[in-house]
């Protein structure tokens, strides 16, 4: 099945979502999805930079972990091929703790004598996203004074994977 729009998740919620590591019987959610994202620091860690740059969102939002894994691709990509690997480091600041469910919806001829609606609705589990308040800091980039535009650009392409307004804000 495909991935529903991620208007459908976009409402901050966090109820029942909860996973138990030590008591597995205990977890509300079972049989959870790995997050797609493993990669949280790239570029060069020991460096030392004069700003950073921060994309910062401007309201309360879920952000689905396909869409972040998605966001710091066409970044890491972008700062790789302008600056090089040695003049930068990006870091995602947040992790995708909360658990989506879907509700699987039966299709084709005689679905309405399969389905049950939404009686007994907690769903699957479908994955994982963050969950994100305003003002939040979702990712840093650290570069150099002469490579602070190409990181306003790489927050912009990276904040246009991300379903929700942000803004880039710059400390030296």
């Amino acid at each position: 099945m495909a991935l529903r729009p991620g208007r459908t998740i976009k409402q901050k919620k966090r109820a029942w979502s909860r996973v138990s590591k030590r008591k597995p019987r205990k977890s509300y959610a079972v049989g959870v999805p790995y997050p797609r994202i493993h990669v949280f620091n790239m570029g060069n860690k020991d460096g030392s930079f004069d700003m950073e740059l921060y994309l910062v969102s401007k309201e309360d939002v879920n952000i689905r972990d396909n869409a972040l894994e998605a966001a710091r691709i066409v970044a890491h990509k972008y700062l790789e091929k302008k600056i090089g690997e040695a003049n930068y480091f990006f870091k995602i600041l947040i992790y995708p703790h909360n658990v989506l469910r879907e509700k699987s919806i039966a299709t084709g001829a005689g679905a309405d004598r399969f389905s049950q609606g939404m009686r007994k609705s907690f769903g699957r589990p479908s994955g994982k996203a963050a969950i994100v308040k305003t003002g939040q800091k979702i990712f840093m980039v650290g570069v150099n004074d002469k490579n602070e535009k190409i990181a306003k650009d790489a927050l912009k392409r990276a904040a246009s994977k991300i379903r929700c307004s942000t803004r880039v804000e710059v400390v030296k």
